[in-house]
């Protein structure tokens, strides 16, 4: 599979390997999804969605739950790998807008710049929790959008979040 959209960034074999893993992984395989791209550094990742057999609904379209599903893990999986071990990823809430019915293999692009991860870092540093909405779009390859999604993550200080989970 391929992606539409252009990057500088790379892959790395350890990218390029747990993105072959997590497509193949069942919850994520049966939305329809598949990662296409995962830079080495986790700071952007491209997934494609086509219409197919498992993924059309009654009405010949892309089933909304697939179109959901295949955005669902991104960002928090990315700021999991990007953040590290020192900090606990949950996603709060989710808002898709779907705007047309996908007839077509659409694609969407999941990129966290450096600008984002410092404002986390020194909030968090600061607070001990931080919350941040993330935004991305399905389109096809003529850069028409089909669904747009707000992904609502709460990131905290894995110290700060035990104390406060008791």
């Amino acid at each position: 599979m391929k992606t539409i959209f252009e990057t500088r960034r790379k892959e790395s074999r350890e990218s390029k390997g747990k993105r072959l893993l997590f497509n193949w992984f069942p919850a994520y395989r049966r939305t329809g999804g598949r990662i296409v791209f995962c830079s080495g550094d986790w700071n952007e990742v491209h997934v494609c969605l086509r219409l197919n057999f498992f993924t059309k609904n009654y009405v010949g379209s892309v089933f909304g739950g697939s179109i959901y599903g295949a955005l669902d893990p991104i960002y928090m999986i990315q700021l999991i790998r990007i953040l590290g071990n020192d900090y606990v990823v949950w996603d709060k809430s989710a808002q898709v807008k779907f705007i047309k019915p996908v007839r077509k293999t659409v694609y969407a692009k999941f990129e966290i710049g450096d600008e984002q991860l410092a404002e986390i870092r020194e909030a968090v540093a600061r607070n001990g929790k931080y919350t941040i909405d993330f935004t991305t779009a399905f389109q096809d390859e003529a850069g028409t959008i089909y669904a747009e999604a707000v992904k609502t993550l709460y990131i905290a200080d894995k110290a700060f979040y035990s104390l406060n989970q008791k």
